[in-house]
């Protein structure tokens, strides 16, 4: 060999490297977010692989609206990010409805969208699936990010995950382009450029001047009441709320998603005379509620009109969203009850014997009359009997996790069925959205191991019903009920046409949904009276497999939404007012249509 040639190295003598798609698997997994539920295809499918690959847990669904579901009652169940990964454009889409719902709930969820090259969709060339991904997410989410370059990934996922927890939790996307994922860089260097985030929630403990001001409020209050809402539940405060609540003694009304947080049974409980509570309570303390449409906005009719509220809450921009607040008091909720416990040693709080006498004698009254529904034999069934059999199974079985919809099967459901733990009720809480319930019950089974009762409306369960295929293929215990009374609050509407369709509300009472899950493998029962629904249920939930039981009801079973029982709520006037107008004055009663005069 000559004395000054030059030996160029071999392939294998180069420096290891590593590409986008290991990098980003790699900087996920190091900060605990070991578990993805999603829908591949181009440009992620080889990302879901190689994080599969890695060790972390990837559940394939069969829509990215129910793989958003999932992730989110992830994040609401542990308080850290759920993740669901969605692939471009229409994908991207489907993944943004639950994005947005998770931000409405304060639920920490994280998006990762794939997308197509930048330049090309910036350039709008006509790109496959081609869609500048971001900015679309913006308005939808708490923040959206876009990680263009590879050793931007620990970066970007930093970020992620502080803007979904810190504050008041939410949705975010993260956009990943295909060119990115396809991007190398050198190993070393990548390994030492990732970090977990340190701290991402810390606590907001509030200004001791508002706390004060608040307990003195209530040592001077007549009727004081605490509402709890899923915001308590999330915080994972149980002992500071239900040490605090009994301390005092004050009557307390858990929201849907915070049923549990203190047992239901707790004698303090106001779940049955929850309207009598509002119209007589002078002070309310609000943890983790807001004032929203489930709470009429905190004025009108339903309440009190001289009451007043003390809010905590994290989020300042929540403090008067509807009406003045009396006491704002702004920081975590633990914290908060911490400093609220403590003040106790100086005050005297406690709700006085005749409020609390006259609340027990409506709870009584009330619970007395709605026992005689729930324990009814009557067959075909009402959505009353039927829950009241799934409620002496729950009442057996405390560590089972609900999750709910559909319309008088959630609001029934909500009332019947007891809770005893926190965190084991999931429904469509703040934004009231059907088609989240069998997300919801495979990200609670895949996150917390427990079995799942997964109970829906026979409409809502249409949305969202072909991921009992996922609950068979990845063996989960979970345990799904379908109430069907054959339509859209119940199955005896009329079409008010002359075409012989089937009514807009009408669906099929003959329908064996169960059938379904045992397509793939899944056990199906099919129940006709109470006695069966609490049989099946007990069955199938120590099965610890994927059940179904479709619960037959009455085709009469159920109530109209309000919502839909006046075509023209408002009074016609002015020249429109004629006889030749009626129909504008055609109102629906009890699914037939009824016309009445026009107003002259």
């Amino acid at each position: 060999m000559a004395e000054n040639s030059a030996v160029q190295p071999t392939a294998s003598a180069q420096a290891p490297i590593t590409d986008g798609a290991h990098y980003l698997a790699e900087a996920l997994l190091e900060n605990g977010l070991d578990t993805m539920f999603g829908v591949v295809g181009i440009p992620v499918t080889d990302f879901a692989r190689v994080a599969q690959a890695k060790g972390m847990k990837y559940v394939g669904m069969r829509h990215e609206a129910d793989a958003g579901n999932a992730a989110a009652a992830s994040g609401f169940l542990t308080g850290k990010p759920g993740l669901f990964l969605t692939v471009s454009a229409p994908g991207f889409l489907n993944g943004l409805a639950p994005l947005l719902e998770a931000t409405m709930n304060g639920f920490p969820c994280i998006q990762i969208g794939g997308s197509s090259s930048r330049d090309t969709v910036d350039l709008q060339e006509g790109q496959y699936e081609g869609l500048d991904q971001r900015a679309y997410a913006v308005p939808f989410t708490k923040a959206a990010y876009r990680i263009d370059n590879i050793e931007d990934i620990p970066l970007g996922i930093a970020r992620a995950i502080r803007a979904a927890v810190s504050g008041r939790p939410g949705g975010v996307y993260v956009d990943i382009p295909d060119t990115m994922l396809g991007q190398t860089m050198d190993l070393a260097a990548a390994k030492a450029g990732l970090y977990a985030v340190k701290n991402p929630a810390p606590a907001m403990v509030p200004d001791q001047a508002s706390v004060d001001e608040a307990l003195d409020l209530l040592a001077n209050a007549k009727n004081p009441w605490i509402l709890l809402g899923k915001g308590a539940a999330y915080a994972q405060a149980d002992d500071e709320v239900a040490e605090f609540v009994h301390k005092t003694g004050i009557p307390f009304q858990p929201m849907s998603m915070a049923k549990g947080l203190i047992p239901d049974d707790d004698p303090q409980s106001t779940a049955s005379c929850r309207g009598l509570a509002m119209r007589t309570a002078d002070v309310v303390l609000l943890v983790g509620a807001r004032l929203n449409w489930m709470l009429s906005f905190g004025k009108g009719r339903h309440w009190n009109p001289d009451v007043k509220f003390i809010q905590i809450d994290i989020d300042p921009v929540e403090i008067d969203n509807s009406r003045p607040i009396e006491c704002p008091v702004v920081g975590d909720i633990k914290s908060t009850m911490k400093l609220f416990l403590e003040g106790l040693s100086t005050r005297s709080i406690h709700a006085s014997k005749e409020w609390t006498d006259l609340l027990a004698a409506d709870a009584a009254k009330n619970d007395a009359k709605f026992a005689g529904k729930t324990a009814a034999t009557t067959v075909p069934m009402d959505h009353y009997n039927a829950l009241g059999a799934v409620k002496k199974v729950i009442d057996q079985n405390h560590d089972v996790i609900v999750v709910n919809e559909g319309a008088n099967t959630l609001d029934d459901c909500r009332d019947i069925v007891d809770m005893y733990l926190p965190r084991h009720r999931l429904d469509c809480g703040t934004w009231g959205v059907m088609g989240v319930g069998t997300g919801y019950a495979i990200g609670a089974a895949v996150t917390t191991g427990k079995s799942v009762l997964s109970i829906h409306g026979d409409s809502a369960f249409g949305f969202d019903g072909m991921e009992v295929e996922t609950a068979c293929r990845f063996h989960l215990p979970i345990t799904f009920m379908v109430l069907n009374n054959g339509g859209i609050y119940r199955g005896d509407f009329e079409n008010l046409g002359t075409d012989g369709d089937p009514s807009p509300l009408t669906l099929d009472a003959t329908a064996h949904y169960e059938k379904l899950i045992e397509a793939f493998g899944g056990t199906g029962y099919f129940a006709t009276t109470p006695e069966e629904v609490e049989r099946f249920t007990a069955e199938a939930l120590a099965s610890k497999k994927p059940c179904f039981i479709n619960v037959q009801l009455s085709v009469h079973a159920g109530v109209e939404s309000g919502h839909i029982g006046n075509l023209n709520p408002k009074p016609v006037v002015g020249p429109l007012a004629t006889s030749e107008m009626v129909d504008l004055n055609e109102r629906i009663v009890d699914g037939k249509l009824v016309q009445e005069p026009a107003a002259n």
